[in-house]
């Protein structure tokens, strides 16, 4: 058999709990051999940001490049992308594949903690550029809002946001909405271009929520490596989500990390 391998895109979170850490985490669980491309060093915990050092554009042209030359990548995820230079980048060596490959952006425009993770400048350059390229986009409701320039604060607003930016050229969007106000359940809208889906799971009031956004877009990266439908990879992704929630432990002083090493979500016939 041949090894599925999934391909993340983003920084790197010395404490472990979100970046390129919780996706290869994540994707170990789901079976799925990790490979990476650091964008970003981050100095920070569970409490907050202390420090970003980028990578230089053209070494991160040269790390996807060797990766994609000599591995069979089924999958590709981005998270935090930093400034312009590195999403022009990741961009040209896509825009360069002739087999494109499933690609979900994960737009990382803040930490968890407040801290600003993508520059100002950058996100006309990830809307005009990225998206386009997108198989499927999974902003929170401030990265929906920052997106389409519009008001992304109940359901139905959701759903406007998410036609928007198939408009912006993603095949599929799927609108996270962990920041409801008042809402019971954590309820997520994905449209896959010909319809509107929504999962809904009850919210647990819990301060384990590091790197929640990196885990499901990790995730749902590893079921389409696996070759799942859209739909189908969203709602494993969303349950193993939940499950990581219930089975957090405490790490750090602040928002802990999901616990990673619970069972996989794919056993046979589980997630159809």
């Amino acid at each position: 058999m041949s090894t599925l391998i999934a391909l993340t895109i983003a920084g790197s979170d010395c404490s472990g709990g979100a970046g390129i850490q919780a996706d290869l985490k994540t994707f170990c669980a789901f079976g799925v051999y990790g490979a990476s491309v650091i964008t970003a060093l981050t100095a920070q915990n569970t409490i907050g940001v202390h420090g970003v050092q980028r990578v230089e554009p053209p070494f991160v042209t040269r790390q996807l490049t060797a990766v994609l030359d000599d591995l069979d990548v089924a999958a590709i995820k981005t998270g935090m992308l930093a400034e312009a230079g590195i999403i022009e980048a990741v961009v040209d060596v896509l825009a360069s594949r002739r087999s494109p490959l499933p690609v979900v952006v994960d737009p990382v425009m803040v930490a968890s903690s407040g801290d600003r993770l993508l520059a100002p400048d950058a996100v006309r350059i990830l809307r005009a550029r990225l998206l386009p390229l997108a198989t499927l986009v999974t902003p929170n409701l401030p990265e929906a809002e920052a997106l389409t320039g519009r008001s992304v604060r109940t359901p139905a607003e959701m759903r406007d946001a998410a036609r928007a930016l198939l408009d912006l050229g993603a095949r599929a969007v799927l609108v996270k909405g962990g920041h409801l106000v008042g809402a019971p359940d954590a309820l997520d809208v994905l449209h896959d271009g010909d319809r509107v889906h929504e999962y809904a799971a009850p919210r647990l009031s819990r301060p384990s929520t590091h790197g929640t956004g990196c885990t499901l877009s990790a995730a749902i990266t590893a079921e389409l490596a696996r070759g799942r439908d859209i739909r189908v990879a969203v709602a494993a992704a969303k349950r193993f989500v939940t499950r990581a929630l219930e089975a957090a432990v405490p790490v750090g002083r602040g928002a802990s990390p999901l616990n990673h090493l619970i069972a996989p979500p794919h056993e046979e016939g589980e997630a159809d």
